[in-house]
């Protein structure tokens, strides 16, 4: 694999997502020595980008999740270094990163999303907000990933509990419709969107425990869908994708509604890629091993000019 020079995998760094990055990172690392790339690993947590570039990489794999690695600002920071590297570019990323100007962007485009408000303080919340919405909702931070400060509301207390405990994590909370239903998410690969997986889970919702830390999520995949309702979601995901500029390799999550009506929640432009991932999961049923699947992320590094 010496046609990739050396590889410098980014994981970890600073973000609320850092433990799964660490996770994500070091099977990408691994799978990339496996296969006979020159790669190392680098810590933004421990390591400047001026220590980066003194290690001469001829391109950089980043798996870090969240905020300083998949909002752009690393992205601009390697074009500036002249360093190839995976994934979307700094605008794909950082509008994907920001929920509610991507639902906006949705809403403007006639892309399915529930509907939404967005909040800067607690005291926005009320009764009458939440009666707007459903009377009940879906309250997250609008620049975070893994479910980190989501939480639900069904009353004003909750609600304004709810949205002050995602205010601990960023400045503006996205308010949202419930959707009771079924949860979807669709990866893309270059210009391949594999195949939807299916996620199940006894809890209220797809959270962090049921992502992480339990064993009681079950996961079909191809989810089990006619073809019809399968071609609909794969192409909502392009457009989804491709809407915010994303570009490379990703993920786009759906909520299904009883009707079968799907809608887009948010593009991952970094998301998991530990071998248990849900795009690690995806890759397979498409006929990738996870080791093809970096490399296949890697490979199109060697477009960029």
């Amino acid at each position: 694999m010496s046609r990739f020079g050396r590889v410098a995998v980014l994981f970890g760094g600073t973000s609320a997502e850092r433990e799964v990055s660490l996770r994500s990172g070091q099977a990408v690392l691994t799978a990339l020595q496996q296969s006979g790339v020159d790669a190392y690993a680098v810590d933004p947590k421990n390591q400047t980008l001026a220590e980066l570039a003194a290690s001469k990489p001829d391109r950089v794999f980043i798996v870090l999740h969240g905020r300083g690695g998949e909002d752009g600002s690393m992205q601009g920071a390697l074009q500036q270094l002249g360093l190839p590297y995976t994934g979307s570019k700094v605008l794909g990323s950082a509008l994907a990163m920001d929920k509610s100007r991507c639902k906006g962007l949705f809403r403007a485009l006639g892309i399915p999303t529930a509907d939404f408000r967005v909040l800067q303080q607690a005291d926005e919340a009320s009764h009458e907000l939440l009666q707007s919405l459903g009377g009940k909702v879906m309250v997250k931070p609008a620049n975070e990933g893994s479910s980190i400060g989501m939480s639900v509301a069904t009353d004003e207390t909750t609600l304004k509990a709810a949205v002050a405990s995602a205010l601990a994590f960023d400045s503006d909370v996205l308010v949202e419709r419930w959707i009771d239903g079924r949860e979807l998410t669709v990866s893309v690969l270059g210009d391949q969107v594999l195949p939807i997986i299916e996620m199940r889970t006894p809890r209220d919702f797809y959270d962090y425990q049921a992502k992480y830390q339990v064993d009681t999520t079950e996961y079909l995949c191809p989810a089990p869908l006619d073809d019809v309702l399968t071609k609909q979601v794969q192409h909502m995901a392009w457009q989804a994708f491709t809407a915010v500029g994303a570009s490379g390799w990703g993920r786009v999550d759906f909520m299904l509604d009883a009707q079968n009506q799907p809608y887009v929640l948010e593009v991952n432009t970094v998301p998991g890629m530990t071998e248990k991932s849900l795009v690690p999961m995806a890759a397979k049923a498409a006929g990738y091993s996870f080791n093809e699947l970096v490399l296949a992320v890697l490979a199109q590094t060697m477009e960029q000019k």
